[in-house]
């Protein structure tokens, strides 16, 4: 019997046209309708598969979540934007040389004028200029010759023993040259080993750079410490994280920044458990993207609206019709609520956005498809959207911890990760170092030759520029 579901909507076939109608041709027919119904299900489920694929082969740095280092070099940008100017943006303060204390100072006086007469008077500077050299590179180089004597009343055998503080062989600012070249700078062992003997003129092996180094990651545990109580008692901190490897193994760099400190920290997981280890006892306002370990804070959270803008935009690029409108409008008002961080609204302009947003919301969140999705996580999230308008000090985006963990990225694709746990405490304290000093326009390299000289002697470093707010 001929299936009439399987029929097209348009075409009516009656009782008495089956009876008339030779049993093969019915099952030929009922053959052929199966046959087109299982080929239009496989055709659909392509066109979808294919839709996913175009729709990931298209994602880029400013459509989703992907850093602008993965963007491909061989596609240009929009052609409908306009093209932005090279060089810095208007209202950037610019960076001038300053001069620097003279070590010498050289008077150029005008020698003729131009009418051939040499004899100028009333002679006043009106310029300095200044040249800067670097002085030749001279290691200061210090021999301990060490004795040995037999005591004249018993015989026995003494022998001189180093300084404590001179025991390591390198000295505090070479120490922190090392440093600052492979923690700040990123260099790797080879490309330090070549620098010293290139430009300081002395050879130092791999292993001994691993030890210079290990004893750095020693000597700035204390500040580390202390930046991470001061991030744990911050009102507003950003969180994020990042793939990380030790050997091979998958592991996770987390951050948790404000304006004065960043704190980092490796751990095996990407879980609860890893964020309550960082965030400690902290109990203020989060500020992070829509990873669902966040989304179980009960304090106040203030969501990143630029991963939701971008997710919006990466819709309004769909090949579907419907999903490119609710992309551009969700891309619309998203942008709209993040612009009111400068520009509060007013008490009608809040409306007026409320009224559009929450329309959207209700119009597509029962669909079953990607902007059903979205609308839906929109919804979720609807308590969080705009916590800075009602807190101060919060930003509307968790642009500020991207930045702050953008520098170990790099590192890790210079590096492919760590070797050890001892190298996991070495990459979250200088970077944690790192990082805090240039949220406070301070200069690392002092700090590490302190933390190394005080770190030899066995004494506490100074800790005050931490404290100093």
């Amino acid at each position: 019997m001929l299936d009439r579901t399987l029929l097209p909507p348009h075409i009516v076939i009656t009782a008495q046209d089956l009876q008339n109608t030779p049993p093969v041709i019915l099952t030929l027919l009922e053959y052929l309708l199966q046959e087109n119904m299982a080929l239009k299900k496989q055709v659909e489920a392509q066109e979808r598969q294919i839709e996913e694929l175009r729709a990931r082969l298209n994602m880029n740095s400013e459509n989703s979540s992907r850093p602008p280092s993965t963007d491909s070099p061989y596609k240009s940008k929009e052609t409908g934007k306009e093209k932005k100017k090279s060089g810095a943006k208007k209202g950037h303060k610019g960076h001038r040389q300053t001069l620097l204390t003279p070590t010498e100072t050289k008077l150029i006086k005008p020698e003729i004028c131009s009418c051939g007469n040499g004899e100028m008077v009333d002679l006043t500077p009106y310029y300095t200029h200044q040249e800067i050299e670097l002085p030749e590179i001279k290691m200061d180089v210090t021999h301990f010759v060490l004795y040995k004597g037999s005591c004249t009343c018993c015989g026995k055998t003494n022998k001189g023993l180093i300084p404590r503080e001179h025991r390591t062989g390198f000295g505090p600012r070479l120490t922190a040259l090392i440093a600052e070249m492979a923690g700040t700078q990123t260099d790797s062992r080879s490309i330090i080993q070549t620098f010293c003997d290139s430009v300081l003129g002395f050879s130092i092996s791999l292993g001994a750079i691993q030890k210079v180094l290990d004893r750095v990651s020693q000597a700035i545990e204390p500040s580390y410490k202390v930046i991470a109580t001061q991030a744990r008692q911050a009102a507003v901190n950003h969180v994020d994280e990042t793939s990380w490897h030790k050997n091979g193994a998958l592991m996770w760099l987390w951050v948790m920044a404000n304006t004065r400190s960043a704190l980092f920290m490796i751990h095996s997981h990407r879980s609860w458990e890893a964020f309550r280890e960082l965030i400690r006892d902290w109990k203020g306002i989060l500020v992070s993207d829509g990873y669902n370990v966040y989304c179980k804070w009960i304090g106040l959270r203030q969501t990143c609206l630029s991963h939701l803008i971008r997710d919006a935009k990466r819709l309004s690029e769909s090949m579907n019709m419907d999903t490119v409108m609710f992309g551009r409008r969700a891309w619309e008002e998203l942008r709209c609520l993040c612009h009111m961080a400068n520009a509060p609204p007013s008490e009608k302009e809040w409306e007026a956005f409320y009224g559009r947003l929450m329309q959207l919301i209700s119009r597509y969140r029962d669909n079953r498809d990607e902007t059903g999705r979205f609308a839906r996580r929109l919804e979720r999230e609807m308590a969080h959207l705009w916590t800075f308008l009602e807190q101060e000090g919060v930003s509307p985006t968790n642009n500020h911890a991207e930045r702050m963990i953008r520098f170990g990225v790099l590192w890790r694709k210079c590096s492919q990760g760590t070797n050890s746990d001892k190298g996991n405490r070495w990459v979250e304290r200088i970077l944690t170092l790192r990082q805090t000093c240039r949220l406070r326009s301070l200069k690392t390299y002092p700090i590490l030759v302190d933390a190394v000289r005080c770190y030899f002697k066995e004494q506490e470093p100074d800790l005050s520029w931490v404290n100093q707010y």
